[in-house]
């Protein structure tokens, strides 16, 4: 049995629960098939220095090949001497070719063949979630496509303010994720640096090409200074922090659909399968998946703020703090691939209650419009808008909606106000008015339709979404 990496200097064996401490192989364990990738290609640079011999390179290579296969199978056998992924799979790998797997090491350290390793991990980490928020922004355009013409009250400071059409409503969810898509995208670039090469934290002795090896392992280029290079941890930071505004974005959207399944609402009604039940109340149908989302976002801060602060108090260099990485990593991947395709499957199946939206719309959403007909008819914006303030009191004082206020009570205020003041009350005609790019017209959206769609086909995503996590669809309307 191979003993641990760094135990020559030491007379004495580490505590046991000090041990326990230490080690990382209880989550690091995520990182052995990038270890092993990383491996390879060192193996080979190696070679290709004149370090080892090429017939050396393929028992190595072949070694290591035979421990993926282990890996993927769920067979690899840890011993008590494995301080963590890395020192696994050398000892394995030792096991499997004899001393020559000893010469792997040469040159490299822990410090930069983990920070290869995770760089590795968040790449095909970024590659997988933007596959999924592909799925909820497609969700949302199809959602948008199928709810044309339903018109919803619309709100600012959670109060009726004017109408908008509900497919408007639903894009102004997709084009947050669009952003955080390109941010994906753009930390992907960021990210694929390659460390390797580096050493503990001056570089290697042995004249390794590390072009050649930011190409086998398809990075972009190397790192420039090796003491940055072993302890830089922004992309980890940067992908917590997309990975927050992602999980915001679908709490935000989370928080008024569950308002909008209040009784209070009946805007919509979630699905059976993507809802829940109550112990006691028999009546009841919980938006549970939607709470979630809204909760476990508030659990991503907690991640985010949690790394920033280890970052915070290190000098320069490697220090066994940046072990406190990964977990919020792995942890923030692992929630995002839940609660996307949730999410993603919540808005495929959810059923709209298009009367229950009408009947919720108030004539004084279109206090706005009044405000405009006056501005048509010369009067400033801002005397428009104190006389049309006059006439929503007057409506309250009488307590009658707006559109149902006399003309003479309209003309005692400004006889500006006529006869064609019936024309303004009408919420299809209030909605078309908005024509302006970006606005809530259905010309407008039909356009914001065609540059969702766009968007889509512009972004293609490198990861495929398994079967098991693709939606099923259902009963939505």
């Amino acid at each position: 049995m191979m003993s641990k990496l760094w135990g020559g200097r030491f007379a004495g064996g580490l505590d046991p629960i000090a041990w326990e401490f230490n080690a990382s192989l209880s989550f690091d364990w995520r990182l052995a098939e990038v270890d092993i990738r990383g491996s390879i290609a060192w193996s080979k640079a190696l070679m290709k220095a004149g370090v080892i011999t090429l017939d050396e390179q393929h028992q190595i290579s072949k070694g290591l090949t035979d421990i993926l296969a282990e890996v993927r199978a769920g067979k690899f056998t840890h011993a008590p001497t494995d301080e963590d992924v890395h020192t696994a799979i050398e000892r394995r790998l030792i096991e499997l070719v004899g001393p020559v797997g000893g010469k792997l090491h040469t040159g490299r350290s822990r410090n930069d063949q983990v920070a290869t390793d995770f760089a590795l991990w968040i790449v095909d980490a970024i590659d997988r979630v933007d596959a999924f928020v592909k799925l909820v922004q497609t969700a949302l355009v199809e959602r948008a496509e199928r709810d044309m013409g339903i018109i919803l009250p619309g709100y600012t400071h959670f109060q009726q303010s004017q109408p908008i059409l509900l497919s408007h409503w639903w894009l102004s969810h997709f084009w947050p994720l669009a952003r955080d898509r390109q941010r994906l995208a753009q930390l992907r670039e960021r990210a694929a640096v390659l460390p390797l090469g580096s050493g503990a934290l001056a570089g290697t002795p042995f004249p390794i090409d590390r072009k050649f090896l930011a190409n086998q392992l398809g990075f972009k280029t190397f790192s420039p200074n090796s003491i940055d290079a072993v302890s830089n941890r922004d992309s980890a930071a940067e992908f917590l922090f997309t990975a927050v505004m992602i999980a915001i974005h679908l709490s935000r959207l989370a928080e008024m659909l569950i308002l909008y399944t209040s009784a209070e609402f009946g805007f919509i009604e979630l699905s059976d399968a993507y809802s829940t039940g109550s112990s006691l109340m028999p009546q009841k149908k919980n938006p549970d998946t939607l709470e979630l989302t809204r909760g476990k976002a508030g659990t991503m801060i907690g991640r985010l703020t949690g790394l920033l602060a280890v970052l915070k108090g290190l000098p320069s260099a490697y220090d066994k703090d940046l072990q406190e990485d990964k977990v919020p990593v792995f942890e923030a991947t692992d929630t995002l691939c839940l609660m996307l395709p949730v999410v993603a499957g919540v808005l495929q199946t959810l059923i709209i209650r298009p009367e229950k939206m009408e009947a919720a719309l108030n004539p004084a959403m279109l206090a706005t419009d009044l405000a405009d007909y006056l501005v048509n008819k010369g009067i400033p914006f801002r005397e428009a808008h104190r006389l049309v303030g006059l006439a929503v009191r007057r409506a309250a004082a009488l307590e009658i909606p707006l559109s149902q206020l006399p003309l003479a009570e309209f003309q005692s205020i400004s006889p500006a106000f006529e006869k064609d003041i019936a024309e303004v009350f009408n919420f299809q005609a209030s909605i078309a008015r908005r024509n302006s790019p970006g606005g809530t017209s259905p010309a407008a959206v039909q356009v914001q339709l065609q540059q969702a769609r766009a968007f889509l086909d512009d972004h293609k995503t490198r990861s495929s979404i398994p079967a098991s996590q693709t939606p099923r669809g259902g009963d939505g309307s």
